[in-house]
């Protein structure tokens, strides 16, 4: 899309008299190699991967197996799917029945990629301690992004991308490869909304949104390719522009979380099957499932922990980003009448805590949080999911939308829980928003009385470690250095198999 003035009726199309500048990517010259890779976690014992190519595939084949040397399984998908706007074809194969907690090598199909490699997912109730990253409000760098300034003597670690322009969460995110098994990132993924803040992009609106989603997703790929990346929607999945008079005029394509359901729709799980032996619980798992809709709601089981994703956006009652919501972006509905919110019940009452112990909820806007200059706690989202988190014991509420680190006592209704972070009834939430955009950091902002961890002076993210049955640890690390600035631990005792 062009800026206001070139589509304001009357006006001259002034975009044909000046260079387009959007920072576009170079295609390579094997129009089948695969870029943006990313996996994600699609069932007991499956891994989904996913790719991008410049031209559509009649089919699209992933080489794998337990040796580099010998990629003697094979996987393929006839989709090949793309948008109105985008320059890219998107591609999914899930590869299952794949031993457990293993190393597996793959090669995407074609000429001119390489081997990567992933660690299958544990099943659940596998007690093994792992940790996996909370990273969210995570943007392109670059030309179109937040920068920041390195040495410049300094090689980068990760390809196409100056060493200036070296973001520091993600640079951090691969030096630290073998520290954590997976990452969920809920919500606000590359900024390609954005494009209007930079000035060059204003006579090329429509290739500028593509250039940022292409670039970003390029330059996660050295995480994503590897680790399973575990996604929902945030506000700026939804269109092209936040601002009324931009998503007005936004082209097909760029509308009602296009990229976002075109990308990740084949890669995210439905709910898992219940491994409870528990047939309330397996009804209660099936009725998941089928009320389940990726990319925006979703469950899965990793090890000792039961993670939900949820949609803060649209579908529940005043949800801010759907038609006559408080942003204004007409998105959704993207299920039935309250089909969330009943997922979401069905889902945690089908949990049995003697194969998971830990349940972990995921969505983007938080309803606790210091607050900052232009966002605030989402009363409606508070509405709709702080009942269910209470009522089905809840452990950890992961959230951003705030461009900062914060960490709060286990709460509920707004009064801290008397037990702290021993033995709390209460969730405990954290927001890991801090980790880098163009729109840079929020200050904090009124500390709630509960609050017992805020920080905004650099970029940083969450580290979520699950010890054991009984304790979950949180550190909070600076992208820069690797510092850990916040270290907390969670005891639940976990006692009750069905928390109803």
């Amino acid at each position: 899309m062009g800026s206001p003035l070139t589509l304001a009726k009357g006006l001259p199309l002034l975009a044909s008299y000046v260079l387009a500048a959007a920072s576009l990517p170079d295609k390579p010259a094997d129009l089948t190699t695969p870029v943006q890779q990313r996996i994600a976690i699609n069932g007991p014992n499956a891994i989904s991967i996913g790719w991008n190519t410049y031209k559509q595939l009649s089919k699209a084949c992933v080489y794998y197996g337990l040796s580099v040397d010998d990629l003697d399984l094979q996987q393929c998908s006839s989709s090949s799917v793309t948008y109105p706007t985008s320059r890219t074809y998107s591609h999914a194969v899930t590869l299952s029945k794949l031993t457990p907690a293993t190393t597996y090598y793959y090669k995407i199909d074609s000429a001119n990629s390489t081997i990567e490699h992933f660690f299958s997912p544990r099943v659940p109730g596998d007690k093994t301690p792992f940790a996996m990253n909370a990273v969210i409000d995570l943007g392109v760098y670059g030309e179109d992004g937040f920068t920041i300034n390195m040495n410049m003597s300094k090689r980068d670690t990760i390809p196409h991308v100056k060493p200036a322009l070296n973001h520091t969460t993600i640079g951090r995110l691969v030096a630290n490869m073998d520290d954590y098994e997976l990452v969920v990132h809920p919500g606000d993924l590359a900024y390609a909304d954005d494009w209007y803040l930079k000035g060059k992009n204003w006579w090329d609106g429509s290739n500028a949104f593509q250039a940022i989603i292409e670039n970003f997703y390029d330059q996660l790929a050295p995480i994503a390719a590897r680790k399973p990346y575990m996604v929902s929607p945030g506000n700026h999945e939804a269109t092209c522009g936040e601002i009324p008079l931009l998503n007005e005029w936004c082209p097909a394509g760029q509308k009602n979380f296009t990229d976002f359901m075109t990308r990740f729709g084949q890669t995210m799980p439905t709910a898992f099957s219940s491994t409870s032996a528990n047939e309330t619980a397996k009804v209660s798992a099936n009725n998941a499932r089928v009320l389940a809709n990726p990319p925006f709601w979703f469950s899965f089981e990793y090890g000792m922990v039961h993670f939900v994703m949820i949609d803060t956006e649209t579908d529940f009652g005043s949800a801010p980003d759907q038609c006559g919501g408080s942003s204004h972006l007409d998105g959704g509905p993207f299920g039935a009448s309250a089909q969330q919110l009943e997922f979401l019940e069905a889902d945690l009452a089908s949990v049995d805590r003697d194969i998971t112990p830990w349940v972990v909820v995921s969505g983007h806007r938080p309803w606790y949080t210091t607050g900052c200059w232009d966002c605030s706690a989402c009363k409606p989202c508070q509405v709709a999911f702080e009942p269910l988190f209470y009522k089905y014991g809840v452990d950890l509420g992961i959230f951003g939308h705030v461009h900062n680190s914060q960490r709060f006592q286990p709460v509920y209704d707004g009064k801290a829980d008397p037990n702290g972070l021993v033995d709390p009834k209460a969730p405990m939430y954290i927001i890991a928003g801090g980790a880098g955009n163009i729109e840079g950091l929020d200050a904090v902002v009124g500390k709630p009385a509960y609050t017992a961890f805020a920080y905004a002076d650099d970029f940083s993210y969450g580290k979520v470690s699950f010890l054991d049955a009984n304790r979950l640890q949180v550190d909070f690390i600076r992208s820069s250095d690797g510092a850990t600035l916040d270290t907390s631990v969670l005891y639940k005792s976990h006692k009750t198999q069905f928390v109803i």
